[in-house]
């Protein structure tokens, strides 16, 4: 029979996860992959934002000897976030491992370490959940609003957090261009709506946008993808030069997600906007855009996006700076009936330039 005093084991706290074939959902981490958010751990429940408006301003012309024009400082605003809290746990409970391991085959403390494995870091277990959960979060900082598990309470509005408009979307006009129902039909159309997401976006993070340095990537949801790609401004550009080995790949569910067999990230490049189709839950609606949609973010643009790591609840980790996540055991010591594992996060995904979030869809 098994027994709980095992957890007592020194060997049990090296635990060993095992390869095994079972139908696990897949886990999105392609806005992870891309490392937008610097990392700032807290020693508090808030995180801070000091945000500080600079105007060049036109210097007008004087006469000699006349006083010149005082330099107006910025204004400097503070704005405080609390942090959200994530809490998951599990029980192993002692009737749970009595079937645990098979006659004649691994011990029973080795069964019970893979049994515990697996509900912690395996693909279904809590640290994955924390990353399902953290991706989404990730999606909501570049969508502008951070949701709740349930799709639609609104923890967070960026712009109206930092006293910004919401920039209009803007229509590609990419549907039925097949059939020759889509207008305007020239070519170079959709070069020159670029052009104007380019812009905007440049314009509206000032100094947040480094030259040579700073990326604006597209996050397409799958129709507009599969109109865009194979749009005639874009099989034009590319047919007569070598780059159009680029278009005899599908570039479907390749974006943004890098491994150690494909480090680098695979984007499409286009008038200056890295685009990728990004691939979200398995339902395509937990995580995920809009079908129909892409959403521009800046990438390696200072400061635009953070997370804060807030300190766990607990006195042992109370005024120490936030780690990624907290994983507390916990053991009925009286009776062995049950042994638990609790997993805390404090994280605070944020865009600080809201402004830059621009959004289009397929349609005009």
């Amino acid at each position: 029979m098994a027994s709980l005093d095992i957890f007592h084991n020194d060997a049990f706290n090296m635990i060993q996860l095992t390869t095994a074939v079972e139908r696990n959902p897949y886990l999105p981490q392609g806005i992870g992959s891309l490392e937008l958010f610097e990392p700032d751990p807290i020693r508090t429940k808030a995180m801070a934002v000091e945000e500080r408006n600079g105007v060049l301003t036109l210097i007008p012309t004087s006469d000699r000897g006349s006083p010149p024009t005082e330099r107006v400082s910025e204004l400097r605003k503070v704005r405080y976030f609390e942090v959200p809290r994530l809490a998951h746990a599990d029980t192993l409970k002692a009737d749970e491992i009595l079937g645990v391991r098979e006659f004649g085959t691994e011990s029973e403390l080795m069964q019970v370490q893979k049994e515990v494995a697996r509900r912690l870091r395996g693909p279904t277990g809590i640290l994955a959940n924390f990353e399902y959960t953290k991706e989404n979060m990730r999606l909501g900082a570049i969508s502008g609003q951070l949701l709740d598990a349930d799709g639609t309470t609104i923890i967070y509005n960026w712009w109206n957090e930092f006293g910004q408009t919401q920039p209009a979307e803007i229509g590609f006009n990419l549907l039925g261009w097949q059939t020759g129902s889509a207008t305007p039909t020239y070519d170079g159309w959709l070069r020159t709506q670029c052009n104007a997401v380019v812009r905007g976006m440049k314009r509206a993070a000032k100094g947040a946008f480094v030259d040579g340095v700073t990326e604006i990537m597209a996050m397409c949801g799958d129709a507009f993808w599969d109109e865009f790609i194979t749009h005639p401004d874009i099989v034009n550009t590319y047919k007569n030069w070598l780059d159009a080995a680029q278009l005899r790949d599908s570039y479907a569910f390749r974006g943004g997600e890098a491994s150690p067999e494909r480090p680098r990230l695979d984007v499409f490049k286009f008038a200056g906007i890295s685009w990728f189709n990004y691939r979200g839950s398995d339902d395509a609606t937990t995580i995920g855009v809009p079908t129909t949609k892409v959403k521009f973010f800046l990438r390696k643009s200072p400061g635009t996006f953070r997370v804060a790591y807030a300190p766990a609840e607990f006195g042992m980790f109370l005024g120490s700076p936030g780690k990624e996540q907290y994983i507390i055991p916990i053991m009925d010591r009286d009776r062995q009936a049950w042994w638990r594992m609790e997993g805390y996060a404090y994280p605070l995904f944020i865009c600080t330039r809201p402004e830059t979030l621009w959004s289009g869809r397929a349609g005009t």
